[in-house]
């Protein structure tokens, strides 16, 4: 059996904790992959000595209608939902490194596919009912019984056999088949604990707060499409040792404002109605660059943007047309032109921030003449309105996307210079879920953010989401074999192949990295990330009125 203790506990001084300094070290752009980069300074003028108390107001820019930690994958309700559970474990965001929280000790067994969890004795639910091993089997049993309305965590437990109540501080989680990502996914908020009694509330009751979880916040109100209010938790003393501090949370109440329009987050953050926000538009985040404001930005592990061909469709079933738009997208002028400066173009079908990355760089230099050359050598020939055509049909498809089409609509642009016309079907979150899960669509564009490489073969393979919707190969092998090794440098190789071989045969066409931005007010210190770039609100803190 292999053991991973973590019985120490590296403790952090509020202003000399190594997750307090100002930049993170960008260890995985080493090559060789490496731990997860990116900042872990916390949003803010210069820290001082933390001060407890007070409010902080946050804007975000759409209400999903759920704030559940284990149903949630909008950004905005990820935001809310973390400050409200634990995990077993936490992820240090400048290494990588998996470190206690909830278990202070985990062993995995030889091949990955059981995993042994011994829980501090002192946590607490909101509520005061002790977190034990009865509760972590009760929480993973709802997700897996969630199914597909627990998008993330369900994924994160494929394979699952079932959690054994060993003692009342012990739990074994089983697995059919080799799981080397669980580690990762038990420090993530999909498969943060909530009181038992939470398992029984409806999926609906839950979205609307109503549940009792195990971090440093509970919800005290939400109001849809308004607010959500948060407040600490009184007496919580168990933070992880990804964070400076372990007791109480610093801040009283932080309240989420939903300002769906731009200019008015802008204005508001202005003139002091809220003191920060991750959602300031490109155009207007050099004005908080300073003048009584701070920028913090991470790259967001993962998955990058990517468009992804349904190879099931006759177009995207050519490896010749698939590999013109990988070539025909020029990254660099994405970023230049419509995304901002802390925003950079993709390197590989991974971001950089992801452990394990190796850059692709030159597979992915754009390219257009070989772009060109690719189609003709196929038979795709120059029409008069400049949209190639081959046996009386033109080279025309469509994306299907809910993001923001800045990017798209410029790739649109850059590929019609190759003779390609791309199309751009812009719909709801909840139509875009249901064609990747029909498989209704030409191309599909989104990114996906974990910091664990597990996330290719969540996406691409054959025997797990399939996103192409192919038959297996090479490649799925690779990830497959990924997925059952705990040797880092074995996994690492495998990845690495996996990712030359996703971007060699275009099944994967990689756009841009995914960063997340806080502008703040400089009243507001320590409002961090996570190493999954998401927001962490327990080290935050405010200046005194």
């Amino acid at each position: 059996m292999t053991t991973t203790s973590h019985s120490h506990r590296r403790r952090h001084t509020a202003a000399g904790g190594a997750l307090a300094a100002t930049a993170a070290l960008l260890l995985s752009a080493c090559s060789g992959g490496g731990a997860a980069g990116g900042s872990a300074a916390g949003a803010g003028g210069a820290a001082g000595e933390p001060v407890a108390g007070g409010n902080l107001t946050f804007a975000i820019t759409v209400d999903s209608h759920c704030i559940d930690p284990q149903q949630v994958g909008n950004n905005d309700a990820i935001a809310v939902a973390r400050q409200t559970v634990a995990s077993l474990t936490a992820q240090d965001p400048e290494t990588a490194e998996i470190v206690p929280w909830l278990a202070e000790s985990w062993e995995v067994n030889d091949d990955a596919s059981s995993y042994t969890f011994h829980l501090r004795e002192d946590a607490t639910f909101a509520d005061g009912t002790p977190i034990d091993a009865e509760s972590v089997k009760t929480n993973f049993d709802a997700i897996v019984a969630l199914g597909a309305t627990a998008s993330l965590g369900s994924q994160y437990l494929v394979g699952y056999e079932g959690t054994t109540v060993v003692d009342d501080r012990t739990v074994r989680v089983d697995f059919s088949a080799p799981s080397a990502q669980f580690l990762q996914a038990t420090s993530t908020f999909s498969l943060g604990l909530l009181a038992p009694e939470s398992a029984s509330l409806s999926a609906e009751e839950r979205c609307a707060g109503k549940f009792v979880g195990s971090g440093p916040f509970a919800v005290q109100s939400y109001t849809q499409d308004q607010e959500v209010v948060l407040e600490k938790v009184a007496g919580y003393a168990w933070g992880s040792q990804a964070n400076s501090h372990t007791g109480e949370a610093y801040l009283d109440t932080v309240t989420f404002k939903v300002i769906p329009e731009a200019s008015v987050r802008t204005g508001a953050l202005q003139s002091g109605q809220i003191d920060a926000t991750a959602a300031i538009s490109t155009v207007d985040l050099p004005q908080f660059d300073g003048n009584g404001f701070s920028l913090n930005q991470r790259a967001n592990p993962g998955v990058v943007y990517n468009l992804f061909p349904n190879e099931s469709s006759e177009l995207a079933a050519d490896e010749a047309v698939r590999r013109a738009i990988l070539k025909g997208i020029d990254r660099q002028q994405i970023v230049d032109t419509v995304l901002s400066a802390q925003d950079a173009p993709a390197t590989a079908v991974l971001s950089h921030s992801t452990p394990l990355y190796e850059s692709l760089g030159d597979a992915l230099a754009y390219d257009p003449e070989g772009a060109k050359k690719l189609l003709e050598d196929a038979g795709w020939v120059e029409g008069a309105d400049g949209i190639r055509e081959k046996d009386g049909k033109k080279l025309t498809t469509t994306v299907t996307f809910w993001q923001t089409p800045d990017a798209l609509e410029l790739v649109q642009q850059q590929l019609r210079q190759i003779g390609f016309d791309l199309q751009l079907n812009f719909v709801t979150v909840a139509e875009s879920q249901a064609a990747k899960e029909s498989g209704d669509f030409d191309f599909d564009y989104y990114n996906l953010t974990r910091s664990d490489p597990d996330v290719l073969r969540t996406i691409f393979s054959a025997n797990a989401r399939n996103i192409n919707q192919r038959d297996a190969e090479e490649v799925d092998d690779l990830l497959d074999r990924s997925a059952a090794t705990t040797d880092q440098a074995e996994r690492q190789e495998l990845v690495t192949q996996a990712s030359q071989l996703l971007v060699e045969k275009a099944h994967a066409i990689p756009v841009y990295e995914l960063s997340t931005t806080i502008a703040a007010s400089e009243k507001v210190h320590d409002l961090k990330f996570e190493a999954s770039s998401r927001l962490d609100f327990y080290d935050a803190w405010v200046d005194a009125a």
